[in-house]
This record gives structure tokens, C-alpha cells and sequence, in this order.
């Protein structure tokens, strides 16, 4: 199922009650738990949206899961969940709350892929540079690495891409050679 707005609105609600009871940190936690789970296990997804399985079996089987790994706000939100027919949802919701909590906490997340993995010194070099370049105060860098670069690197941050890539200089000089400018075309 993809709702974002009900997703938002969920998140939000946690965001919200966690904020109330000091537990923010906690609840975060919780969620980034929760998310690996999620991104781990299709099964558990694929429970999560089935229609054949009862509540109380789901509520028992993400119980089982997940239920001493977190806090007891969280179980108690997921029962509500579960209890309102909204637990298909619950992917979307994890996702929508660390997002909403990186907006909150002024978090950038900045992606970068490359071509082989790379040093701790690099990454934090280059954290330093986009932090400066960029003004964001705090970043999270998640590195990725795609063998298909060839070399260089891609970085990604809020709908932004800057692509220095051996694979981009390629693919930009066969555009050239189709183009072929240097020939003057027959008509």
C-alpha cells in the first residue's frame, strides 16, 4: 500500500506523543529497529498487508518480532495500529517518522555512492566539505557502492545530484561521438 499522507499523519502523531513524554530519542530507536526489519524481511511485510491473517495473529507475530527489542510506547502504538486495520501501513509510517525526525533535528541526509568502498578519513572529508559548501549543520552520510561508476563518485541530497562519475564521462562522450559534430551531415 502506498499512502504518504496517511503515513505523515501517523508519524506525525508518534513525533508528537514521543516529544510529550520525553521519549523522542527512544522512539527513534524504536523506528530504525523497526526499518530494518522491514528492509530485511519481505515476509514480514508481506504479513503486514495480508488480508487472510487476523489481527491477533499479527499482533502476536510482530510481538514476538519486535517486542522486547522496543519501547513500550511503540508496542503500544503498533497495537493501535494493528487494532485499527492500519498495520500495511507500518513500513510507510517508520519511514515517514525518521524523516519528520530529521527535519526536527536539522539532520541532511547526503548519499554517496562510489565505485569501491572508502576510507572513514574520506567520508568525513567529504562530510566536512559538503557541510561547508552546503551550510547544513549536521549531515548523515550513507555511502553506497556501485561498481558500475567504473570510478569517481555520485552524491545525492535533497533532489540534488552531482554526478563526477567515470560512467557520466563516458556515456557523455558517445553522446558526442553520435553526435558527431566534426561531420557535416548529408541531406
Amino acid at each position: 500500500m502506498n499512502n504518504p499522507r496517511l503515513a505523515n499523519r501517523y508519524a506525525k502523531s508518534l513525533i508528537d506523543i514521543s516529544i510529550e513524554q520525553n521519549k523522542l530519542e527512544a522512539i527513534m530507536a524504536d523506528m530504525q529497529y523497526l526499518h530494518a526489519v522491514c528492509k530485511a524481511s519481505r515476509e514480514f511485510v508481506n504479513l503486514l498487508e495480508s488480508p487472510v491473517v487476523t489481527s491477533d495473529k499479527k499482533n502476536a507475530i510482530i510481538k514476538a518480532i519486535a517486542g522486547k527489542s522496543i519501547s513500550a510506547l511503540t508496542n503500544l502504538y503498533i497495537e493501535l495500529l494493528v487494532k485499527k486495520g492500519r498495520e500495511n501501513v507500518l513500513p510507510e509510517i517508520v519511514q515517514a517518522f525518521i524523516e519528520q525526525y530529521h527535519a526536527l533535528k536539522g539532520i541532511h541526509i547526503v548519499t554517496l555512492t562510489t565505485a569501491t568502498p572508502i576510507s572513514e578519513s574520506l567520508k568525513n572529508s567529504i562530510s566536512n566539505k559538503v557541510k561547508t559548501a552546503r551550510g547544513f549543520d549536521k549531515i548523515q552520510l550513507e555511502t553506497k557502492v556501485n561498481t558500475a561508476l567504473i570510478g569517481g563518485f555520485v552524491l545525492s541530497f535533497q533532489n540534488n545530484l552531482v554526478d563526477a562519475s567515470i560512467l557520466r564521462d563516458l556515456k557523455d562522450i558517445k553522446k558526442q561521438f553520435q553526435k558527431n559534430l566534426y561531420v557535416q551531415q548529408i541531406k
